[in-house]
């Protein structure tokens, strides 16, 4: 299954009426240029994980990616083309749930 189907699944599962309004996943550009995601953790199947760094950089300025948990809130952040490669960290990490 694409990766955004994926997601799109992922959030639709969590929506009970009240989740939706207050948590759910975020996605924005940043100024180096590039990809910001940010998603809620709290009510999931994934509340309470936990996720050291996790780095990728291919040594151009823009060919990286980075992937961490905080405040219950799995966050990345990437160069232009690696939007997909946050997600796909998201939906690898999410689906090994312990």
């Amino acid at each position: 299954m694409d990766v955004l189907d994926w997601l799109a699944r992922w959030y639709e599962a969590q929506c009970d009426g009240v989740w939706e309004h207050r948590f759910g996943p975020s996605i924005s550009t940043i100024d180096n240029p590039g990809w910001s995601l940010k998603i809620d953790l709290v009510g999931t199947d994934c509340d309470g994980r936990t996720l050291d760094p996790i780095t990728h950089n291919r040594g151009h300025p823009t060919d990286w990616w980075t992937c961490w948990t905080k405040d219950n809130v799995f966050e990345g952040a990437g160069g232009p083309l690696h939007l997909r490669s946050l997600l796909e960290a998201f939906r690898d990490w999410a689906t090994n749930v312990r």
